[in-house]
């Protein structure tokens, strides 16, 4: 089943686990993907850089890696929670539900790896989640970040519209 209208979050968390490869793999999100692991990469290199360019650039690289993969995912899922009615429960759904996934794993991943300031890196990168999670649901019900679907545009318009949606989402 499609969701292509606005539904109760119940409805759209039963879609999600009643048909995951439709909703998780099938859209995966490339967008979401290369946006946030680019971004944190740089977040995990900023903040082990007191512990030395080696750690930086081991951890930069791990978040990256790490991200490339998973972001897709996450975006797919975000993509999903845009069509919650009303969209606020949605915002707050994938606010609560995205991050305790990615960052139980983000932080096995890191301390598996031995990243140095694993604790500084983890915080940022929750707080990274709450704007980006809020600002990538607003981009999507905009018609931006989406992929998979009617309406998705090239990752090139969605990069065009950006300034756009960074100030109404601002406005908002």
């Amino acid at each position: 089943m499609r969701l292509d209208r606005r539904a109760p979050v119940g409805r759209v968390l039963g879609e999600l686990v009643r048909h995951p490869v439709e909703h998780l793999l099938r859209k995966w999100n490339y967008k979401s993907a290369i946006t946030s692991s680019v971004t944190r990469g740089v977040l995990f290199f900023v903040a082990n850089l007191s512990s030395g360019q080696a750690a930086a650039i081991a951890a930069m690289s791990t978040e990256f890696c790490f991200r490339f993969v998973t972001a897709g995912f996450y975006g797919a899922l975000t993509q999903t929670f845009r069509r919650v009615d009303p969209p606020r429960v949605g915002t707050i759904a994938a606010i609560i539900v995205l991050p305790a996934i990615a960052h139980s794993l983000e932080w096995a991943v890191h301390a598996w790896r031995g990243t140095a300031n694993l604790g500084w890196s983890i915080a940022l990168s929750l707080c990274f989640t709450a704007f980006s999670t809020a600002f990538n649901l607003f981009a999507m019900r905009h018609g931006a970040l989406v992929v998979g679907e009617q309406d998705s545009r090239s990752f090139f318009d969605d990069l065009r519209a950006m300034p756009r949606l960074v100030v109404a989402f601002v406005k908002a």
